[in-house]
């Protein structure tokens, strides 16, 4: 019997060191805490709620509220809820890819992109999904109330309608509109020079002629 124990408890201590090591590994921030009290025939009777904010530092995160009669056990229900509800978040250089703004209510948050070295500058409830996702750079503001739940779920909004591509899109539109000019822009150039323009003419066989 002890032998089977003891095989059991080391198989037990593998998986643990295997979940260890595959597993990425989160770490888990408190927003808010807050104190619910319900009015019942005896009295009243006390719960709390917990606001947590779990990320990898690597572009993974995530949050969850977490409700219960003890505050600890609210602590570890949000944590599980946030693992549950993770996101990708695209980081360029250590910031985001470009400016955003994001909704939720009436709260808004608005997200720039910064240099290296600028830090994180932002409120509380935003540095803390910043620093989870693991943006080392932003430049940050919130408008509107200051809600944590709001707050949190319009950062969630803005952070999720950032995208990779958008910069290179708004270049080849830009380069798009430059490349063809219309034919009124084109004469007035040659009548500034003095340069009569060469119209070209379709012939039968399909070639063009001056």
């Amino acid at each position: 019997m002890s032998e089977q124990r003891n095989d059991r408890n080391d198989r037990n201590d593998r998986n643990d060191r295997n979940e260890d090591v595959e597993g990425p590994v989160f770490t888990d921030r408190v927003v808010n805490i807050s104190r619910v009290a319900k009015v019942v025939k005896g009295g009243r009777r006390f719960s709390f709620s917990a606001l947590i904010v779990v990320g990898d530092g690597n572009g993974k995160v995530g949050y969850g509220l977490g409700k219960a009669g003890e505050v600890p056990d609210a602590i570890k229900k949000g944590a599980l809820r946030a693992r549950k509800n993770l996101i990708n978040v695209p980081i360029v250089e250590g910031t985001v890819p470009h400016d955003v703004l994001g909704k939720y209510g009436a709260s808004k948050v608005l997200m720039r992109a910064a240099h290296a070295g600028t830090g994180v500058i932002a409120g509380g409830v935003s540095r803390a999904v910043f620093e989870a996702a693991g943006i080392h750079n932003i430049l940050s503001k919130c408008i509107g109330p200051s809600n944590p739940h709001n707050v949190i779920k319009a950062t969630f909004e803005g952070l999720l309608s950032l995208k990779l591509g958008r910069a290179g899109t708004a270049k080849a539109t830009r380069l798009k509109r430059l490349e063809v000019a219309p034919v009124e822009t084109v004469e007035k150039l040659f009548s500034e020079v003095d340069v009569e323009p060469v119209v070209t003419e379709p012939t039968p066989d399909g070639s063009a002629t001056a």
